[in-house]
């Protein structure tokens, strides 16, 4: 399977990272489309889209000034199933991406990707976090996932994405979401084109 294409905003208040695309996802060519996975229910709960988005409509996420990446681009059954050398490579392209995109919060989806990105330096849980990443601040909220048992309902996810929306209006007050953010997609691989550049930066 093709690896999804990253949803991409210039200087995003907000970078959602996943772990890697499910077997479903990975089918359909969209981010978080598991059956019954609430992720994007879970972003309208807590404000984050005033809108519920469908998984296909994953790209209208940069206009409100939303990012979305994952840490390995390989699509498997579980997590469990990426190997060292998958997650090393993910760590080196997940700080390249925040280095050029800039976002003003990274927020991990998922305790254990925080946990496998910052290795024994992770503190437990959920929430603000005290590390940076080329100047970004970040945050982590729960795996929307049906099977973590740890945050087993939809409200014991939502409230951390809603925090996590406080947390973002705090560091970066300036720019509402839904303002003037310009949506695009990034290309399956290699960087990005001139021609891309200046659409993500409105240049003409």
């Amino acid at each position: 399977m093709p690896p999804l294409r990253d949803v991409v905003a210039s200087h995003p208040r907000l970078l959602l990272v996943g772990i890697n695309p499910g077997l479903r996802s990975g089918a359909l060519g969209h981010h978080f489309a598991g059956n019954g996975n609430p992720f994007w229910r879970l972003l309208h709960a807590a404000r984050l889209t005033p809108t519920l988005l469908p998984f296909a409509e994953s790209r209208r996420l940069a206009e409100l000034g939303i990012a979305l990446t994952n840490l390995c681009p390989r699509t498997t059954r579980t997590a469990a199933e990426l190997t060292r050398p998958e997650i090393a490579r993910g760590r080196i392209a997940l700080a390249r991406k925040i280095a050029d995109w800039r976002p003003a919060v990274v927020a991990f989806v998922g305790v254990s990707l925080y946990r496998m990105y910052f290795g024994a330096a992770a503190t437990p849980g959920p929430g603000p976090k005290p590390e940076l990443i080329a100047g970004a601040r970040v945050f982590v909220v729960p795996n929307p996932s049906g099977l973590n048992a740890s945050f087993p309902g939809f409200a014991d996810k939502l409230i951390w994405f809603r925090r996590l929306r406080a947390f973002v209006d705090r560091v970066s007050p300036e720019a509402p979401f839904g303002t003037g953010r310009r949506a695009s997609e990034a290309p399956r691989r290699g960087s990005r084109s001139p021609r891309l550049r200046k659409r993500l930066t409105g240049a003409r």
